[in-house]
């Protein structure tokens, strides 16, 4: 999409389409070019290409291997600074390099910077073997006065001989009448895409374009990303053009903000489930026992939340965690290097396209270890302990899985529902006592009908049965039975393989738990609460219709209120008060006799296996929180993206985002563990939902997104400023609940890989991707009942999404090695259903920077029609000078990846980085 603003008389496309060799710059036009676009912080203040022609080496038998380093100093500095560098250009005297320098408003150039070109001829890629050819010198103000904005300099040796020239072409604006376009001039669609009407002065004082938000610039994405790298490439294209391909990464604040507020919520979760579990009241000694040693294992996790609250609270660290301290404990809820790689496009006609994909270390308990396997195999392990421990012994407590969970949402309902009941009985005694008849009417009804939600969550014979188990486990009906020994009844905690087992030992067993208390003594208090709602009813009612009847004269009208003018006023509250106390005690009578049942059904069920409970639960809360972080940053950032698509945004609110993760880790050894926990963390986001807001103000701390609920469900709310949130649709704005559909590809690359397919077992892999496969294709069934097929962005591709998801689930079925095939159809697939990317390897370093540069150039050359013959240059200019190599810097301190040339014989060709580029170093 593309987008302008009109200053005064003058006409801005939202990106200068820029072209070498064009126009004069006037002295006024130097100083607006080294100022640089001040809406735009990503746009360079000078951009310049370098071509190189009849370089001479000592060896005249041999063509060089050349790059270009560009140092620049600003007097009154003395000395040189290394500012960027190209590419490697092979076998060839006249180079002509892809990555383009690029100065932006940090670099603080002026006029007067020197700026020097060194050419190096490399001997050998793989040692770094290299000498300098020769190097030439100018001034920035030389470059931009010249006419055509174009230097050819000599390049001259250490010994001053003459080795070759050197070209220098700026990139400057041109000023095309045709091309340029007002936003009230813009056209209904772009590349197909039906776009909104947007109010210009909308677009002014957001300083925002129509598609692209800057990730320096704009309001919501600063308060969220920061620390933002910039390269710049010129490509060409198929029809002799080029595009102009900016390359950015950069870290966010949320890899320790949500981590911090997830940890608290599960410590308020957990002391929650301790607090009732001490409210149960006194038990008889056997239960009492095993609630102990339950709440001393609650206790024991409860302190390792509150350590790594504490250490995350006191982290003053860099905004992500470098993979080198993904086994550090007080970091483990913080996702590994963490980064949004984007990828802004613009063809020559100005059209700009964002493409925004975040990389993350796989999401894994890599503190914990994977010796003892990962989280789905635990998992199955932890429901065959259960199932052994309901077996060992046929007087073992035990419910089934439905009732857990029914017990678990009766809890979740009863607290809720009490709540309002006391909420709207009080704010029926206040509106008796305004005698607002009215008022009286519209919250009885809401109050009748949350009481009666109350007496059906509360009306089932599970919490009966549960009921009559509680009070069989007091001390008084212990009492009753008259037990001849205190060993005739109790319950024993065996630890056995870290599971604690709890068993009935004596006479009374499940069976035998015949008491006096019945049924009926339980249907009496919920009676009681539906005949205290119909009594005030009724009460209600006689009070309305008394206020309606016509009175008999005035006279008698008049006499009534000079005789009870004040007792009148309050008779409306004096008749409900009473009545309504009761409701509010019958209420909570219910509710905690039915909300201890359940706590004490769930104690039940949990003993046995406990400590193996809690910590699987601390493991997948640990790996949870990674990717929960991870998807928080793409929801924003997709969101901010997409803020004028209505397609998008009525695809959101109505099926819900497409979350599709993409792995390379292999299953074999310690990898395949980290994939188990990969694929759990991925499916627990399905319990995910987003709410977005207004925020309180435009400060960065009031627009970071907020967490909210249990283990059960957490909702995100993200508060945007109010200039974005009135450009929401009316369903989005109205508190909407926005779900998330994620889907998880692994394809396997490496050397370790070909030994699970050679001699392990791939099988772990075959399910993950037909388990997504699956859901991708119910995710497209559900947009095509419920959405018009415009809603979707428009490719150049020739393959329709039906074809494309043949073709995927073709090759999800082929028992083929390394068919990376897989992960291209499953990204492409999600770029059109409007989904957010994430992409993963073990440190999201190496392999992951290899899976997001060659996106970006099969991007450029399917949708923007790049040269196929500079594919390969194309790919390995960004895998050599791109963002994903100054990654390795940020996370391990060496510029290289972490590979070595017998594992990359296992690669497939595309995930191969350029030699040089690559060593052996920490991962």
């Amino acid at each position: 999409m593309a987008g302008g603003r009109e200053r005064g008389s003058r006409i801005q496309r939202p990106w200068s389409v820029y072209r070498a060799n064009t126009f004069e710059l006037s002295s006024e036009m130097i100083g607006l070019a080294l100022a640089g676009n001040s809406q735009d912080p990503d746009e360079p203040v000078l951009e310049f290409s370098v071509t190189c022609t009849d370089l001479l080496t000592p060896a005249l038998d041999r063509k060089p291997n050349s790059f270009v380093a560009v140092s620049c100093t600003t007097p009154p500095q003395a000395f040189w600074t290394k500012h960027a560098q190209t590419e490697v250009i092979e076998g060839t005297s006249n180079p002509i390099f892809l990555s383009s320098i690029a100065f932006f408003q940090e670099s603080n150039i002026t006029q007067q910077t020197q700026v020097k070109l060194a050419v190096y001829d490399v001997k050998d890629r793989s040692q770094g073997t290299m000498y300098m050819l020769g190097s030439a010198l100018f001034p920035v103000k030389e470059l931009l006065q010249e006419r055509s904005h174009r230097l050819q300099l000599e390049l001259r040796s250490a010994e001053n001989q003459r080795v070759g020239n050197v070209t220098i072409a700026a990139w400057q604006m041109e000023e095309r009448a045709d091309q340029r376009m007002s936003v009230g001039r813009l056209p209904d669609s772009i590349n197909g895409r039906t776009m909104l009407t947007v109010d210009e002065s909308l677009t002014e004082s957001m300083g925002v374009r129509i598609k692209y938000a800057s990730l320096c610039k704009d309001t919501l994405l600063r308060s969220v990303f920061g620390g933002t790298m910039s390269r710049m490439y010129r490509f060409p294209t198929t029809d002799g053009n080029h595009l102009r391909v900016l390359e950015q990464m950069a870290e966010s604040v949320l890899s320790l903000n949500i981590p911090r507020q997830f940890v608290k919520l599960l410590l308020e979760e957990d002391a929650a489930r301790v607090c009732e579990l001490e409210e149960l009241g006194e038990l008889s000694p056997c239960w009492e026992n095993l609630r102990r040693q339950i709440v001393s294992q609650y206790q024991t996790i409860i302190l390792a939340y509150q350590e790594t609250l504490s250490d995350l609270n006191d982290y003053r660290g860099p905004s992500f965690k470098a993979s080198n301290l993904k086994a550090e404990r007080k970091l483990e809820f913080m996702p590994t290097n963490l980064h949004v790689q984007r990828m802004r496009v613009q063809d020559e006609l100005g059209f700009e396209h964002t493409y925004d994909v975040i990389t993350i270390g796989a999401p894994a308990a890599h503190c914990q270890g994977f010796k003892n396997s990962g989280l789905r195999k635990l998992i199955q392990k932890f429901e065959e302990a259960k199932k052994h421990s309901a077996l060992s012994s046929s007087q073992s407590i035990v419910y089934i899985p439905q009732d857990i969970v029914r017990a678990k949402e009766i809890i979740a309902h009863i607290n809720t529902l009490k709540t309002q009941v006391s909420y709207y009985a009080e704010r029926l005694s206040r509106a008796a006592k305004d005698r607002s008849a009215s008022g009286l009417e519209r919250t009885l009804t809401i109050l009748a009908d949350k009481t009666r939600q109350l007496v059906t969550v509360c009306d089932c014979k599970l919490l009966a049965s549960a009921i009559q188990a509680l009070n069989a486990a007091r001390p008084e009906y212990i009492a009753s039975k008259a037990s001849p020994s205190a060993d005739s009844e109790q319950v024993v905690l065996r630890n056995d393989q870290d599971t604690l087992l709890a068993k009935w030992t004596g006479r009374n067993s499940r069976s035998s738990l015949q008491v006096d208390w019945h049924e009926e003594e339980w249907e009496k208090v919920w009676v009681n609460v539906d005949k205290s709602l119909e009594c005030i009813i009724q009460r209600v009612d006689k009070l309305l219709q008394k206020e309606r009847r016509p009175s008999i004269s005035s006279q008698d009208s008049g006499q009534a209120d000079l005789q009870g003018g004040a007792s009148k006023k309050g008779e409306w509250s004096e008749a409900l008060y009473p009545l309504l106390t009761t409701l509010t005690e019958c209420v909570a009578m219910m509710s905690d006799t039915a909300k201890k049942s359940m706590v004490f059904l769930l104690m039940q069920d949990s003993a046995p296996t406990i400590a193996m409970d809690l910590s699987l639960q601390y493991r997948r809360d640990v790996v949870f929180c990674q990717t929960l972080t991870a998807l928080i940053c793409g929801f924003i950032i997709k969101l901010r993206n997409c803020l004028r698509d209505n397609g998008f945004l009525r695809q959101l609110y109505t099926i819900g985002l497409l979350a599709q993760f993409e792995s390379l880790l292999s299953t074999y050894g310690e990898e395949l563990a980290m994939l188990e926990d990969m694929s759990v963390g991925i499916m627990d986001l399905r319990n995910v939902t987003f709410k977005v807001t207004q925020a309180t103000s435009s400060s960065a701390p009031d627009m970071l997104p907020i967490i909210t609920g249990n283990r059960d469900g957490f909702n995100v709310r993200i508060p945007l400023p109010g200039t974005m949130f009135d450009a929401l649709p009316r369903e989005i704005q109205s508190g909407m609940l926005l779900r998330v559909q994620p889907v998880h590809f692994n394809v396997g690359i490496n050397e370790q890989q070909t030994l699970a397919e050679k001699f392990g077992d791939t099988s772990l892999q075959e399910i993950i991707n037909l388990e997504s496969l699956s859901r991708l294709n119910s995710y497209y069934e559900q947009f095509k009942e419920v959405l018009p097929e415009d809603c979707l962005p428009r490719s150049r591709s020739q393959t329709c999404l039906p074809e494309l998801l043949r073709f995927l689930g073709q090759n999800v079925h082929a028992r083929k090695n390394k068919n990376v095939d897989i992960l291209w159809q499953a990204a492409e697939i999600c770029r059109r259903l409007n989904g957010v990317r994430f992409t993963s390897c073990k440190s999201a370093k190496d392999r992951t920077a290899m899976s997001v540069t060659l996106e970006q150039c099969l991007i450029l050359q399917h949708e923007h029609g790049m040269a196929p013959q500079v594919f390969t240059q194309a790919l390995d200019c960004m895998r050599s000078e791109g963002c994903r190599r100054e990654n390795t810097v940020k996370n391990v301190g060496c510029r290289k990846y972490a590979f070595n040339s017998l594992q990359l014989k296992a690669f497939p060709k595309h995930y191969r980085p350029p030699d040089g580029t690559y060593g052996k170093v920490e991962t």
